[in-house]
């Protein structure tokens, strides 16, 4: 498989990692220096008010907006978890054993992670569950456990690994997952990462214990470190950067962290741009675009809200096979596999509807189930299916740490205010008779101006002359029609005037 990472980070204000395998563009991620990213940083809070109705607790952590910090997500004693037991640490437990007023009050300092960026009027989620990510170890303070990643399968692996893990000198309340990037690795590239970790946490237990609240503790990495600590792995045979900066950088995090994988960082030099090169800028002016087609036929919609997204796959003129049930499974094959890579690519979050072709065999539904299952094991976000129900409807939730790429990319069109829709002409002439029928009796208005765009305007002088001129008439006012090219479509302006020229408030 010819994969490769790219990194495009020549423009200061914003930096862009795609990964592409065998050309196609299958992740990508966006950060921009406009807006902070704070998913990882710990800060040391003060508990400023307590919510028994729906057990939480907010928590000013020196932002904006104060951080919402749920009971499932505080530690018993706030960090002494020594003791507890596989069903305790399990949310739902949690819930029925402690309550909110019984963790925290109002007032307490806490050192808190953020696990979930301000989405919206929402502030950040918190945990004080710290999770300290290395290259292949995750460091957990106060839950001194150690575990080895679900995804690697192998079961010699798995024993090897915990074998490795079990020679660590964890003198202090801490415990360590080894990540699906430590499979395979040595003993001693294990270790390195074990005595980083242990160094930084006892430098954030040092600043944690000497520094006033609220604070930042420690700050996540920026993107391009993320990228290669998180995303990097053995069958990524290049990683092509096109900053210098940002390429001695990458090298010297390689050289400290994967000596070995330091071979396969290139700086890119040509002319073109690199995003231009491999055809990534042309898919990114259509990442908001609801309707994507399907290779021979068939698309599949998409439609976001706030708190869900609304997948349809549609046929289209796909008529590969004569049998419409076979049409419709092979439909829905191609649009499993495209979902599942739109997903990731836009950064969809919270509960995904997604509306298949109805098909009648079991069989067929179980493959579809399948083919999504599989193609959303790459994310690295979790995810939860539920099986496809009688309707050919799946449903899912994805996990969401920060707002979705159309969030940063995009904003709200001010002409439809995000509906994806405007007034007819007709419709906006309407309306502009009826608020001119509805004032034109006050004795204080002497005459009226109306000001639009110019299809608008031509309308009015064309389509709506004859009752223009018998309200003026009628009235015996006038009324200006002016044209203005760049006026904002689907707004007339109606201005009221007194004899004098000035102004009428209706």
């Amino acid at each position: 498989m010819d994969k490769r990472m790219l990194i495009n980070a020549v423009e200061p204000e914003e930096c862009r990692i795609a990964i592409l395998e065998n050309n196609v563009l299958e992740e990508l991620y966006i950060e921009r220096s406009s807006r902070e990213q704070i998913a990882g940083n710990i800060y040391k809070g003060r508990v400023v008010n307590i919510e028994p109705s729906i057990e939480a607790a907010f928590v000013d952590i020196g932002l904006k907006k104060n951080g919402f910090l749920h009971v499932s997500d505080v530690m018993s004693a706030v960090g002494n978890e020594s003791n507890l037991s596989d069903i305790d640490a399990s949310n739902k437990h949690r819930r029925e054993l402690y309550r909110i007023r019984d963790l925290l009050h109002q007032g307490q300092e806490v050192l808190v992670q953020v696990t979930k960026e301000s989405i919206g009027s929402k502030g950040p989620s918190l945990t004080t569950y710290i999770s300290l990510p290395g290259r292949y170890l995750v460091l957990m303070p106060g839950v001194p456990r150690h575990g080895v990643s679900k995804k690697i399968t192998n079961e010699e692996e798995r024993q090897r690994l915990k074998e490795i893990l079990e020679g660590l000198n964890t003198s202090q309340n801490v415990g360590f997952i080894i990540r699906t990037a430590g499979e395979h690795q040595t003993k001693k590239e294990i270790y390195r990462d074990f005595h980083y970790l242990i160094k930084l946490w006892k430098n954030i237990e040092k600043r944690a214990k000497n520094l006033s609240t609220p604070t930042t503790i420690y700050q996540e990495s920026d993107l391009v470190i993320r990228a290669i600590r998180d995303i990097f792995s053995t069958d990524i045979r290049e990683i092509i950067v096109d900053s210098e900066s940002v390429y001695e950088r990458t090298r010297d995090f390689l050289r400290m962290t994967m000596p070995k994988n330091e071979k396969h960082l290139t700086l890119y030099s040509e002319d073109k741009p690199l995003f231009h090169r491999y055809n990534i800028e042309k898919e990114l002016e259509e990442i908001n675009r609801k309707k994507i087609p399907l290779s021979r036929g068939g698309s599949i919609v998409i439609e976001q809200t706030e708190a869900l997204v609304a997948i349809d796959v549609n046929s289209g003129k796909f008529k590969e096979e004569s049998d419409p049930e076979e049409t419709a499974y092979k439909t829905n094959l191609k649009a499993a596999k495209e979902i599942a890579r739109q997903i990731r690519l836009r950064d969809l979050g919270g509960v995904i509807v997604i509306d298949f072709i109805d098909m009648r065999e079991e069989a067929h539904n179980h493959d579809i189930e399948k083919t999504l299952a599989d193609a959303l094991k790459r994310d690295k976000a979790r995810t939860k299916m539920l099986r496809m129900s009688k309707f050919g409807i799946i449903e899912l939730t994805r996990q969401r740490v920060r707002s979705s790429l159309r969030d940063v990319l995009f904003e709200e069109c001010k002409f439809c205010q995000g509906t994806g829709y405007t007034k007819t002409i007709e419709s906006l002439c309407l309306n502009a008779m009826r608020d001119l029928k509805f004032v034109m009796h006050l004795p204080q208005i002497s005459k009226v101006e109306i000001i639009a765009n110019l299809e608008v305007s031509n309308y009015l002088q064309n389509q709506k002359r004859k009752q223009m001129i018998e309200i003026e008439e009628f009235y015996n006012k006038k009324i200006n029609i002016f044209s203005i090219n760049n006026h904002e479509y689907g707004k007339i302006e109606i201005r009221y005037l007194d004899g004098k020229d000035e102004t009428v408030m209706v």
